[in-house]
C-alpha cells in the first residue's frame, strides 16, 4: 500500500518541473498540432518526387498534412539514402544491410521566405538470407519504413514550429 502512495507521489513530483516552464504538449488545446492552431494542415504543398523513394516520402508526408491545390506553405526537401553491408559471412557474402536515410527540408511561402528548415536523419535494416526476390521485397519494405520515419520527423519538426507561423486563414495567391 505505501509503495502505491509513493509512486504516486514521484509521479506528481516528476510532472512539477514542467509546469513553470511553458511546456504545451503539441496535440493539447493551444499546442501546436491542436485543431485551433493547425495552419499547415491542408495548407502545404510538397515537392514533386522524382524517384520511388522520394515518391514514398511525400506520399507519407501528404498523408500527414494533407493536399491542397492553393497552397499557402511550400515544402522541398531533399532525399539521401544509402545502403551498407554489416553482417558479411566468411564466405564474403553479406547477410544483412542497413538503409540510412537523411532528408533536408525547407518550408517556405509562396515568395520564397523560408520559414522553417532542417535535416533529419535515420536508419532500418533488412535482412538478404532468402532468394533474390526476397531480398528485393525487403529492400524495397526497409525503404518504406525508412521513408515513413523521415517522414514524421519533418512533420513533427513542423507541427514544433507551427506556433511560429504565419495564419493559414488566407491562401496565398497561386504560383505562376
Amino acid at each position: 500500500m505505501w509503495s502505491c502512495d509513493r509512486r504516486r507521489l514521484l509521479g506528481l513530483l516528476a510532472v512539477v518541473p514542467l509546469a513553470g516552464c511553458g511546456f504545451t504538449p503539441a496535440y493539447a488545446p493551444g499546442g501546436g498540432a491542436s485543431a485551433s492552431a493547425r495552419p499547415l494542415l491542408n495548407a502545404v504543398e510538397v515537392a514533386a518526387p522524382q524517384t520511388r523513394a522520394e515518391y514514398l516520402l511525400t506520399r507519407h508526408l501528404e498523408d500527414r498534412l494533407g493536399r491542397t491545390s492553393n497552397p499557402v506553405f511550400l515544402l522541398d526537401y531533399t532525399l539521401f539514402i544509402d545502403q551498407e553491408s554489416i553482417a558479411i559471412t566468411a564466405n564474403n557474402i553479406t547477410r544483412r544491410f542497413n538503409l540510412t536515410g537523411q532528408a533536408s527540408y525547407r518550408l517556405t511561402t509562396p515568395t520564397g521566405a523560408v520559414l522553417s528548415e532542417g535535416v533529419v536523419e535515420n536508419f532500418t535494416g533488412y535482412s538478404a538470407t532468402g532468394t533474390t526476390v526476397a531480398t528485393r521485397a525487403a529492400r524495397d519494405a526497409a525503404e518504406a519504413r525508412l521513408t515513413t520515419i523521415l517522414g514524421d520527423a519533418i512533420v513533427t519538426r513542423l507541427i514544433a514550429a507551427a506556433p511560429n507561423l504565419p495564419s493559414a486563414q488566407s491562401p496565398a495567391a497561386p504560383r505562376p
